[in-house]
């Protein structure tokens, strides 16, 4: 090789690297956040949180977690029929199947319907809650103690489907329907003894 190949190798290579760098901060920095959801000037774990619904006393699953944005209620939802969405504020996916589970639930009302957001960002939670439009109560995870507890996989957005406080069933996936959603606790119910 001669001396202007070599050069020219070099440069190309620190360009490339720097790039790749500059990629992996950019992920590691994460989403960027709307200005709504949590202000520069407001550290995330202060912001204050978008009023949201409350939540039934007593948690789920045996994992009592704080209500996000919304008090704990008088009633738990250790009894009957609970579905559990555990989600995240910056996950797309999750974006699009809370809807659907609002959907679900306000037809199917023998059924509790909750959502567990999964990140230590409450105040972008509720936001994100707040502008998808969904109405469900959410418990705010800081922690992952709900999935850690429970075994569930560590995704989002993932559904866990209990019966009188006991987790039935699990779907780590996400929903494109409320059809489909009905289709799953369905079958999983009817396994049920």
């Amino acid at each position: 090789m001669n001396r202007r190949t070599v050069i020219l190798s070099a440069v190309v290579g620190i360009v490339l690297t720097a790039l790749v760098v500059a990629g992996v901060l950019s992920l590691l920095r994460g989403p960027e956040v709307s200005p709504e959801a949590a202000p520069e000037d407001v550290p995330a774990e202060v912001a204050e949180v978008a009023e949201r619904p409350d939540c039934p006393a007593g948690g789920v699953g045996d994992v009592e977690l704080p209500c996000l944005g919304g008090e704990d209620g008088t009633s738990g939802t250790e009894q009957g029929v609970v579905l559990a969405n555990v989600w995240a504020w910056w996950c797309g996916p999750c974006r699009d199947e809370l809807p659907y589970l609002e959907d679900y639930a306000r037809s199917h009302p023998g059924v509790s319907v909750v959502g567990v957001h999964a990140d230590s960002n409450a105040a972008n939670g509720a936001a994100f809650l707040n502008d998808v439009g969904v109405d469900l109560p959410s418990y705010q995870d800081s922690d992952n103690s709900f999935a850690g507890t429970l075994g569930l996989p560590g995704v989002v957005p993932v559904t866990a489907l209990f019966v009188d406080g006991e987790m039935v069933e699990f779907f780590p996936r996400t929903f494109a329907s409320e059809a489909e959603i009905a289709r799953a606790v369905d079958d999983a119910l009817a396994g049920v003894s």
